[in-house]
Parts: structure tokens; sequence; C-alpha cells
């Protein structure tokens, strides 16, 4: 694992002790036991939406009790918490599969994780659209972790690529703005795609990854 890696899950594994109280002990029973949690909820969540959805049914779709859940979380809100820890720890996993690192060419790389990111998104819409919808119902301590660690996590894996893109082809420019409209950029097939629905995840994904190197004033790697 590379240490951006490690890094990157370090980050969440200090704000998931810091927030979430609970009685478990084992740390990677703990791990195991928040991702059961997290994909039984998601099954609800997705069904049912937030507030309707209750710690009871949750639990029943985590295939725990309601007082086994209690060991490992302490309200909803942690679960909700827990699944934006999810989406970018498997957003992350999707790069590092793709083997994003081992692009010794800046432009080549920018280029491999934005085709890696669409197709996590395009493959995610209902966690993305989940997370944009619902995020609102966050209390202020745990929205303001989420915050930070897409800061850090994901604003900031753009950032990485597109600075070293910049350094390679001459161009000046505002990195972390860029960073920022590229994340934002790679959200958009998942949020607006009901109204693409005639359009093949090929030519969108090339139509987009197009769109962020001109936005950018980067040439495209040689094809």
């Amino acid at each position: 694992m590379s240490q951006e890696n490690e890094t990157f899950l370090k980050r969440w594994d200090s704000h998931v002790e810091k927030l979430i109280n609970v009685s478990a002990k084992k740390i990677k029973a703990i791990e195991v036991k928040h991702q059961q949690i997290v994909e039984g909820a998601c099954r609800m969540f997705f069904e049912k939406g937030f507030h309707p959805t209750s710690m009871r049914e949750i639990a029943k779709a985590a295939d725990m009790s309601l007082g086994q859940i209690y060991h490992y979380i302490s309200t909803k809100d942690d679960v909700l918490f827990l699944i934006h820890k999810h989406m970018q720890t498997s957003w992350y996993k999707c790069l590092t599969d793709a083997r994003i690192e081992e692009c010794e060419d800046p432009t080549q790389r920018l280029e491999e994780a934005l085709k890696a990111s669409i197709a996590y998104l395009f493959e995610n819409k209902k966690l993305i659209q989940f997370i944009y919808t619902e995020s609102k119902y966050l209390s202020k301590e745990h929205l303001g972790v989420v915050l930070e660690m897409d800061n850090k996590n994901v604003s900031g894996y753009w950032c990485k690529r597109i600075e070293d893109a910049y350094k390679q082809q001459g161009v000046t420019a505002d990195v972390s703005l860029a960073g920022n409209l590229v994340s934002y950029n790679m959200v958009f097939l998942s949020l607006r795609g009901w109204n693409l629905k005639n359009y093949s995840k090929e030519v969108l994904m090339e139509f987009v990854i197009d769109f962020v190197f001109k936005g950018l004033s980067l040439s495209r790697p040689s094809r």
C-alpha cells in the first residue's frame, strides 16, 4: 500500500474512533461490522430514505439484533457518517485497483484517474444521489468531519493529479479551484444521468474527460 493510500485511510480511522462511541473492543471486528451495517443500511435507505428507516430495520438488514448493532454505533447519524466513509474508501479502492499510481506520465495518470472515477460513479449512482440528498441530516460535528475529509481526500486527490499535469505541461492556474471543479464535475453523471439515458457510458465518459481537460487548459495524452 502506498503512503498516499495509508494516509487516506488513517484520516478516516482517526475520526471514526473519535466520533463513534462503541462498546466493542476489537478494532478489526468493528471495521467488519461497520461495513456490514453500511451495506444493510444502504439497501434500506435507497428504498425508503434516511428518515423513514428505523434503527430496527437497519439492524435487520445488517443481519444483527437491535441490541447487537448498538455495540458498533450509537445513533443513526453514525450510520450516515459511515456511509460517507464507505463512499470515499470504495472510490479510492477503485483507483488503487486500476493501478493509477503506476502511470509514470502525470497527464496520463490524470486521464486514467478520471476514467476510473467516472466508471465508479456511474456504477454507484444510488449511493452518490443518496449522499447528496441526505447529508443535510448529519449532525454539525459529523458534517464538519465529512467536509474535511472531502476536502483532503477528494478535492485534495484531484488537486495533486492536476498539479502534476500542470507542471508537466507548463500551465499556470489555481490548482485548488481546479481540483474543486473537477470534484464537482465527477458527480455530474450520477446526478444528471436521468436526463442522459440516450447516451452510452462510453460516449458520456469521453465527453466529460474531454470537457475536463479543455477546462483545465491541458492537452490530453496521445491516443
